[in-house]
């Protein structure tokens, strides 16, 4: 199972953007769990994730959080794709961080 967190302000266009990237998953077999956090709920987290996605709005902390998951892929989430809700092109970013 692949897991992909998304770290943001806890923000609605979040959710929407995960619930886009399950049905995306769905829809590419990919047995997944996928789900967003706040930076401060993630710092808590104790459960190993694949990728963390991180909303475009919290760049400025992308240093911290990738403190937080140090042998986990960490990359900011484009903001068109952000913006559009593109949870197809954004199931591939993360999909493309654990390959690597």
């Amino acid at each position: 199972m692949i897991k992909i967190l998304l770290v943001c302000n806890a923000g609605m266009s979040t959710s929407i953007l995960v619930e886009k990237m399950k049905k995306e998953a769905e829809l590419k077999d990919i047995e997944s769990k996928i789900w967003a956090l706040s930076s401060s709920e993630a710092r808590n987290l104790e459960e190993d994730v694949n990728a963390v996605l991180v909303a475009p709005q919290l760049k400025f902390a992308l240093n911290d959080i990738k403190n937080m998951f140090e042998n986990t892929p960490v990359d900011v989430i484009d903001m068109k794709i952000y913006g559009t809700i593109d949870g197809k092109s954004a199931l591939e970013k993360a999909m493309g961080m654990i390959k690597k």
